[in-house]
């Protein structure tokens, strides 16, 4: 055994690449056991265009809603990287309404607190609801949208390994997984890989 692995120490090497399904989704059931009204729809921004918890709790529907599409402020995001959604369907632009009438002018951080005091919240509402692990949502988003773009379904949730695709479908395949890294606000088709499988 290597001395310098992580073995060697107990613990366990980290894979990102699997061809098993992290996603979740939250239900209405889910959302109803949801007390706070801004974390309720923090939770359906996250499950819609597979954003970030901090994005969704920080969002600002008026300003982020450009018709079709959104836009994330960089102060909003990981790493200060803007970008850009597409609002693809009736879903997205009924929970982006509900939104805008909800925060009004303002972010989905009420006025009386700060995103600190809006975290907790959102800690303590899904802990106490059940629901763990809601980076899932971003998953089931990039899963959901792979296959909108390649008419199949990604390896993470038993459609082919890339390396069985053809040609055509392996450079489909890339194409959708850029769109997809765009999307999440990474960047890079690599990571695609820990959402959709390989």
């Amino acid at each position: 055994m290597n001395s310098g692995s992580n073995e060697h120490y107990g613990i366990p090497d980290r894979h990102f690449i699997s061809n098993e399904s992290k996603a979740k989704t939250v239900t209405g059931s889910d959302l109803d056991n949801i007390r706070d009204e801004h974390v309720r729809m923090s939770l359906q921004l996250q499950q819609v265009f597979g954003l970030r918890r901090e994005e969704a709790i920080k969002f600002q529907p008026s300003f982020a809603d450009k018709g079709d599409h959104i836009v994330l402020k960089p102060s909003w995001t990981k790493g200060g990287k803007g970008r850009i959604i597409p609002v693809r369907n009736k879903e997205q632009r009924d929970v982006l309404n509900r939104a805008r009438r909800l925060a009004g002018f303002g972010s989905l951080i009420p006025s009386n607190r700060n995103y600190v005091h809006q975290m907790r919240i959102y800690e303590g509402n899904t802990l106490r609801a059940g629901l763990s692990r809601m980076h899932g949502l971003r998953h089931a988003y990039a899963q959901n949208r792979y296959e909108e773009l390649t008419g199949w379904k990604c390896p993470a949730v038993g459609g082919l390994e890339t390396k069985a695709l053809t040609a055509e479908q392996r450079e489909t395949d890339r194409q959708a997984r850029l769109t997809i890294s765009q999307e999440l606000g990474h960047n890079r088709e690599q990571i695609t890989a820990a959402y959709l499988g390989r």
